[in-house]
């Protein structure tokens, strides 16, 4: 298996006809021959879990995995990594905000040996054709400044759900991973770094969203929380070991 594609779902019953369509056309574009989609139901309880098992039986090369209940967006993409089967694995968030095709400039990245790959909206060459609420890109800068002290990792862009990490990488860093929710994309580039893994940074075309689940008010001091969080489980050793 060359690619796996972990896509996390949460209640995306309307959402997911325009996820099959992008699968679609990059199964038809044969930028990755042999890939499988992992989909990670996190407890939905609309019709998501029907709309996928309907797309699975078109589309053989998708899985599903599921949550009994909610748990939050880093353990849906934890439990998609680590039940991922490519050499190269991909997350990417079911409203396509990144297009599938921008994979396009990962892979020849991957395949000349680089362990992290992420999307990014802030380096040069990155295109923003829909933008977020003013008030959500401030606090966004806010948090990246924030995430760059605490992780050192010393990226443009923590929250662009478009990241990918060889096999290697991918398990070395989710079988420690601990943050179900809202931080948990610095945690992973927080493990890579206290890895080693070298992590690079690809300018990718995004599209924002309106229907967000993100409630500014309420998680943003969560995610606040969770970085200084993350560095007292490193302290005490948590990050030492692995599931």
């Amino acid at each position: 298996m060359r690619l796996s594609i972990i896509i996390p779902v949460y209640n995306e019953e309307k959402r997911l006809p325009k996820t099959f369509d992008a699968i679609n056309r990059f199964c038809a574009a044969e930028i990755a021959r042999g890939f499988e989609v992992v989909f990670v139901d996190d407890g939905s309880v609309d019709g998501t879990q029907a709309c996928i098992r309907q797309f699975s039986v078109r589309f053989p090369q998708a899985r599903f995995v599921s949550h009994k209940k909610n748990i939050g967006k880093g353990a849906a993409v934890r439990t998609g990594m680590l039940a991922a089967r490519g050499d190269y694995r991909l997350m990417i968030d079911a409203d396509m905000a990144t297009d599938l095709l921008e994979f396009r400039k990962f892979l020849p990245i991957l395949n000349a040996g680089a362990e992290v790959v992420i999307g990014s909206r802030r380096v040069s060459g990155a295109e923003v054709r829909v933008h977020q609420p003013y008030i959500r890109e401030f606090m966004g800068s806010v948090y990246t400044k924030l995430a760059n002290i605490m992780t050192g990792a010393h990226v443009s862009d923590f929250t662009c759900g478009f990241k990918c990490f060889n096999a290697i990488a991918a398990y070395e860093i989710f079988s420690r991973s601990c943050i179900a929710r809202w931080s948990y994309d610095a945690e992973i580039l927080f493990l890579a770094r206290k890895l080693r893994f070298e992590i690079v940074e690809v300018p990718i075309v995004w599209n924002n969203d309106g229907a967000t689940r993100v409630r500014i008010w309420k998680d943003a001091p969560r995610s606040f929380f969770d970085l200084f969080f993350m560095r007292f489980l490193s302290f005490v050793g948590k990050y030492d070991w692995r599931r």
